[in-house]
């Protein structure tokens, strides 16, 4: 009998913690279609739950904004560890790169609200930069000691070039424009037989 309160204090937990997966899931999608459905209340409506239960995981906007922008950092984390058994290192290369272009869409719904909170907290900014450039430069360094990339660019370098190529984000297409660019960018990096990409 003293079991049954246990088993009923974790029901509601285990439901929270859905629910909070459901929103961030759903805020992901929302904010990279970006424009006016980008809302909170097309959040919670994306999520399937009531616009209370958002606000009682996420209290303001910046909260919620900051949770999806950690959990896309700690997937594209995960997904560096996951690439490094690749059997081509510069694939494993170019494949992240990729998802960091899906990574800047889920962004452009909360550019504003983004800047704002790094400003306010550079422990952000900097959990950000250091993710990402530990990431990067362990797939560079991979595919620089297995000979198939040029050993004159840096983790830093790459997260510039792409950066630069997401800059025109808010226009139509930008998505494909870029994932092209990424590859003649990748294919650039090659050295010796490798360096034209197979179709």
């Amino acid at each position: 009998m003293e079991t049954k309160p246990q088993e009923q204090t974790r029901k509601p937990r285990a439901d929270a913690v859905r629910n909070r997966e459901r929103v961030l899931h759903a805020a992901k999608l929302v904010f990279s279609a970006g424009g006016p459905d980008a809302s909170l209340e097309a959040v919670a409506r994306q999520a399937g739950v009531g616009i209370g239960t958002l606000y009682r995981h996420f209290p303001t906007r910046e909260d919620l904004f900051e949770a999806v922008y950690r959990r896309e950092v700690e997937q594209l984390s995960e997904l560096a560890e996951e690439l490094k058994s690749e059997p081509s290192p510069v694939e494993a290369l170019r494949r992240w790169l990729r998802s960091t272009v899906q990574f800047v869409a889920t962004k452009k719904g909360m550019m504003a609200a983004l800047a704002i909170v790094m400003t306010a907290n550079s422990e952000l900014a900097a959990y950000s930069h250091g993710h990402l450039t530990r990431s990067i430069g362990a797939l560079l360094a991979r595919a620089v000691e297995a000979g198939e990339v040029r050993a004159d660019v840096t983790a830093d370098d790459l997260l510039r070039a792409l950066i630069g190529m997401c800059y025109m984000h808010d226009q139509t297409g930008w998505q494909q424009s870029v994932l092209r660019l990424l590859d003649v960018f990748v294919d650039g990096l090659r050295v010796g037989k490798g360096r034209a990409r197979e179709a």
